[in-house]
């Protein structure tokens, strides 16, 4: 396996609350790893740790062997290699989608203008979003807006995408959209970690699955191995309240 990521001892306080226990993860080139577990077990702190917009108290977080503040990193270069995506769009609704989307190619790593939009026409292409280049995203339904959250994510050529509960906000109808467009981006070899209570997603998506409790990994495993056989008594606790709320 090529490292692509990894997580040694990483372990991170909010005040003199522990969110972060002395969290341990390899993440390899092309992999999918989904994070699972209840609201408050870590998950999302892991992902903006990763990304570097979180600060940790302890432990290292590697890119391809190097650490994430290795000043051969600088933070625009770290989030050119590193895109992430959230639940909340934070899309500049005053901007059209093709403005949204080049706005840090141009202005923070010198993408020349025809350049950029050129890349995002391919994207929005790619994504099934032709035609909507030059609208807002109030014009744009949830499920559409998030797949150009998505998209802007991608506009750097990133080595490594984090989406945090990038279905949440959405409906149940179009739900299906985007979880078909992070189908698409494992089929094409992207590194992935995704946070998401969509565990029969995450059972069809994944490589390996994580279930996070009090902030600290308690079991990883392959998804057909943890869903069907889950060794720590904890994560047996959390799967049988996900099967009776028939969600998995």
């Amino acid at each position: 396996m090529v490292e692509r990521i990894r997580l040694d001892r990483v372990t991170k306080y909010f005040g003199n609350n522990l969110v972060l226990d002395d969290v341990s993860l390899t993440v390899g080139e092309h992999d999918v790893v989904c994070l699972i577990g209840a609201s408050g077990s870590g998950k999302s702190t892991m992902l903006r740790c990763i990304a570097d917009l979180v600060a940790f108290d302890y432990g290292v977080i590697s890119l391809d062997g190097v650490s994430i503040h290795d000043e051969s990193f600088g933070k625009n270069e770290l989030h050119k290699r590193v895109g992430i995506v959230f639940q909340s769009y934070n899309l500049f609704p005053h901007m059209k989608v093709t403005d949204n989307i080049t706005l840090a190619p141009r202005r923070v790593h010198g993408t020349p203008r025809d350049e950029a939009e050129a890349k995002a026409r391919d994207l929005l292409a790619l994504f099934g979003l032709e035609g909507y280049a030059d609208k807002y995203p109030e014009q744009l339904s949830g499920g559409q807006q998030q797949r150009v959250a998505i998209i802007r994510a991608m506009a750097t050529n990133p080595d490594v995408l984090l989406l945090d509960e990038v279905t949440a906000a959405l409906d149940p109808e179009l739900i299906g959209d985007v979880l078909e467009v992070i189908r698409d981006l494992k089929a094409q070899g992207m590194t992935m970690i995704i946070v998401s209570h969509e565990m029969g997603f995450a059972r069809d998506v994944a490589d390996r699955v994580c279930f996070l409790d009090e902030g600290r990994i308690l079991e990883e495993a392959a998804p057909a191995r943890l869903f069907s056989e889950p060794e720590h008594p904890r994560t047996r606790q959390f799967l049988q309240r996900i099967i009776e709320a028939g969600r998995l």
